[in-house]
């Protein structure tokens, strides 16, 4: 008999189970993002990743669970991006509406350049349960404390209002959400560029800073 090194097995463990998950996400992105969280069973993911129930519930505990790991995953990439965006080079010299339109390009060609994504994100997590619920608000709050950071140096440059930020962002912040929504469900998807510009628009006027017209 050959003695395989314990830390051989776990290595194989490990990568069986990184790609059982991996499938468990691929699949739940196809059917969630195509029909819809209410229309999937955990049986159809399953199916469609090739793998066991008792693979997903350990995993993530729950097709509840599922979709939170999708919306983290989605999520994250949108918020990394954006950091990306405003930490390029010549960014601490831009003013407030070049600075927001490009975290505004990065964010949205980050969450919409997959349509299933889109719906994920911002249709199929809506009103799922109070712990979906609760997710989705740590992520609005993240993304508060995110903006406010913007708005604030914008105040400290004469670029916006003298003002209880966080507040003001607090409302931003749903409303951005809801009109990603909106596209997402759009039979006629609206381009990139044209959300992000009006996602632009909305920051900078509740903020009090128009966009300058040319």
């Amino acid at each position: 008999m050959v003695d395989v090194p314990v830390d051989q097995l776990t290595g194989v463990v490990d990568g069986a189970r990184a790609r059982a998950r991996g499938q468990l996400l691929e699949a739940g992105l196809e059917l969630f993002g195509v029909y819809g969280y209410a229309q999937t069973s955990e049986q159809a993911l399953c199916d469609m990743a090739g793998v066991p129930e008792e693979v997903l519930w350990e995993e993530f505990g729950s097709r509840e669970g599922l979709l939170t790991a999708l919306h983290n995953q989605i999520t994250t990439a949108g918020l990394r991006a954006a950091e990306v965006a405003l930490l390029s080079e010549g960014m601490d010299d831009c003013p407030m509406e070049q600075r927001f339109r490009r975290l505004f390009d990065a964010y949205v060609s980050a969450v919409t350049q997959d349509l299933r994504e889109a719906r994920v994100t911002f249709v199929e997590v809506l009103g799922v349960s109070p712990a979906v619920d609760a997710h989705c608000k740590r992520w609005r709050d993240l993304w508060t404390d995110f903006l406010t950071g913007e708005a604030e140096r914008a105040t400290v440059r004469g670029e916006a209002e003298e003002r209880d930020h966080r507040v003001v962002v607090m409302v931003m912040v749903g409303t951005v959400h809801e009109l990603m929504a909106h596209h997402a469900r759009r039979p006629r998807r609206a381009r990139p560029n044209e959300v992000s510009e009006e996602l632009t628009r909305l920051g900078l006027e509740m903020l009090g800073a128009a966009p300058k017209t040319e």
